[in-house]
């Protein structure tokens, strides 16, 4: 049996959680999200608590109990805290401003990039360098974040770029002149 399957998901006050066929709905202070899982895994709700069960001892579906746990977790998770994705845009004159639903950043091309942000998506930007992308769902808040990050990757040998608060980059030397 799955280790991360057995472990039971506590929920906490002010969450109500509506068990459905093929879908665990959650709902909390920071909004709603209705999280879908493979046939074969059940949730129960018990004392405060939801277990994620079996139907079967069917290998194929021993590799889905611990996902499934895990998505229905993360939802609890992101209705009641919220999750968060910090980047730093890095480089002379790249910047970023907020105008509306979109996000221009300036980024050493010779033209404007503009990122339209997705709905249950919030983008604060502080001082033009540091974006931090929050949201409820984490697989949205992590995939706009990379979406931010491929706009201009961090260049290995200036370290200019959009980059997540906190990365380490392996600098390259650049070319030696002939001598």
């Amino acid at each position: 049996m799955s280790r991360i399957g057995k472990k039971p998901i506590p929920v906490p006050k002010g969450v109500t959680i509506t068990v459905e066929p093929g879908a665990v709905e959650v709902k909390g202070p920071k909004g709603q999200l209705k999280q879908a899982h493979p046939a074969g895994i059940n949730f129960e709700l018990a004392d405060g608590q939801l277990h994620a069960k079996r139907s079967t001892d069917d290998p194929s579906l021993a590799k889905f109990h611990g996902l499934a746990r895990s998505l229905v977790a993360n939802a609890v998770t992101g209705v009641t805290d919220g999750f968060k994705r910090e980047l730093d845009i890095v480089g002379v004159g790249y910047r970023a401003e907020l105008k509306g639903k979109q996000v221009i950043m300036a980024l050493g091309y010779s033209h404007a990039v503009v990122f339209d942000i997705p709905n249950g998506i919030e983008i604060a930007i502080d001082k033009q360098t540091h974006l931090t992308v929050t949201g409820v769902d984490r697989q949205l808040v992590g995939q706009v974040a990379a979406n931010l990050r491929r706009l201009r990757q961090p260049d290995p040998y200036k370290q200019k770029g959009v980059r997540y608060t906190g990365e380490v980059l392996k600098k390259k030397a650049g070319k030696t002149g002939a001598k």
